[in-house]
């Protein structure tokens, strides 16, 4: 299937209803708490950077920022889980659109529809349509998509690579021969993180080895997990591991993309929000990076013409302490200000379709291209194909996976946690 993105005619009346709609102008007044993961390098700087904007469009409101560090949200996300539980929750946190979303929070009960926020702004005609399904349930609308993420991306050291003459593979059968050459001159081919980023580097196998058909057939009833096709991905998987760096449970994602921009490492796979760390400011917590000249990127192999994505989103939850505020704070997050701010500075691109397209940066022009053009998968990993109990089956999986490297018992892990969690 290939969705294509869309450019729709920036409505200036659009500013206006941002500014005033749902809780807007200057009438939220006190607390507004909004719960996420963003806490280092382009993450936070892209949040504070949307925060600004909030505090000017509301300057009577105060913002609180609970964000929760590590595992792009793992922790996070078991913080709120228990907030949840105790109904106790923040104004607004973050979510990925998809199953993340509907498959846990909305089937749960504990989410507010925003169809009426999305009519007072304005904002559903300004989302792509393919985007809206993945925050709905029936006829409601359950969060406002902040940003569209590519998770298959191979960044590289142009200088590692050229000074070892490869050019970024487009197969896995090249990136191993690249990755032997690496090794050879004592280079560590591809720089891991700690588990999440392996199953991170999991999904971009399991897409490169089987292609956008089969890869969107296994989060549909019916899958077969235990098919060759799998098979293959895990061999590949477990070939790839090989070339990793021995320390990668001690690192943190930011830490390994920092070895490819070091030269100890030549290649990490990562979503593009690295491109965020690469390029932000020092002052930012970031690296101060030139893209194009620096770093480099490609599709992971096998997945040329694939954008694989996910989406930021918040929410409404319900016995939300200060629900007006956190309308206005909805409002600042769909607005078109808002993202312009957030997503240049986060590495992202915006998940409206009229943002100004010289405000991002040569990597992200590419991936405002390609979202326009290419077939269009979502990630694992962050939340779009499969819901929490699926996914956390999987991340078990790959977990005992990066112990004992046995291929038949990660694919039977793989196919048991199908049954029990997957599709019915």
């Amino acid at each position: 299937m290939k969705i294509r993105g869309t450019r729709i005619a920036v409505a200036l009346v659009t500013i206006a209803l941002v500014a005033g709609a749902c809780g807007g102008g200057s009438s939220a007044k006190g607390d507004v708490e909004v719960f996420s993961w963003w806490t280092g390098g382009g993450e936070a700087a892209g949040l504070e950077a949307m925060i600004k904007v909030f505090a000017k469009k509301y300057p009577d409101a105060k913002f609180i920022n609970a964000a929760v560090a590590g595992g792009a949200g793992t922790n996070a996300r078991a913080v709120l889980a228990t907030r949840l539980q105790a109904k106790q929750p923040p104004d607004s946190f973050q979510g990925h659109a998809g199953q993340e979303l509907i498959g846990t929070y909305v089937a749960a009960g504990q989410l507010e529809p925003l169809n009426q926020l999305f009519k007072d702004i304005g904002l559903t005609d300004k989302l792509p349509k393919t985007l809206i399904p993945l925050i709905s349930q029936g006829d409601n609308i359950y969060s406002v998509p902040v940003n569209i993420h590519r998770a298959n991306v191979l960044w590289y050291n142009p200088k590692v690579l050229s000074d070892n003459g490869i050019e970024p593979p487009t197969t896995w059968d090249e990136f191993f021969a690249a990755a032997e050459k690496l090794k050879a001159a004592g280079v560590i081919p591809l720089a891991l993180g700690e588990q999440w980023t392996a199953m991170h580097l999991f999904e971009g196998v399991l897409l490169g080895t089987l292609g956008a058909d089969k890869y969107n057939a296994l989060w549909l009833k019916g899958a077969d997990w235990g098919s060759a096709d799998v098979a293959k991905a895990i061999e590949n998987y477990k070939k790839v591991l090989e070339y990793t760096n021995d320390d990668a449970t001690s690192l943190t994602w930011q830490d390994a993309s920092k070895l490819v921009a070091d030269g100890q490492a030549a290649m990490n796979i990562m979503g593009d929000w690295a491109d965020g760390y690469f390029s932000g400011t020092v002052e930012g917590g970031n690296l101060a990076l030139t893209p194009g000249t620096d770093y480099g990127w490609a599709p992971v192999p096998g997945t040329k013409g694939i954008f694989q994505f996910l989406s930021d989103s918040f929410t409404l939850p319900k016995g939300a302490p200060h629900p007006d505020n956190a309308k206005a704070w909805l409002t600042v997050a769909g607005s078109r200000e808002g993202q312009e701010a957030f997503n240049p500075v986060k590495g992202s691109i915006c998940a409206r379709t009229d943002c100004d397209p010289s405000l991002f940066n040569a990597y992200l022009k590419t991936a405002i291209t390609d979202w326009s053009k290419d077939t269009i998968v979502g990630s694992l990993t962050h939340g779009v194909v499969a819901a929490d109990p699926f996914k956390a089956k999987i991340n078990d999986a790959v977990g005992f996976f990066l112990n004992d490297r046995d291929g038949a018992a990660f694919q039977k892990a793989l196919v048991d946690g199908y049954a029990a969690e997957g599709p019915k």
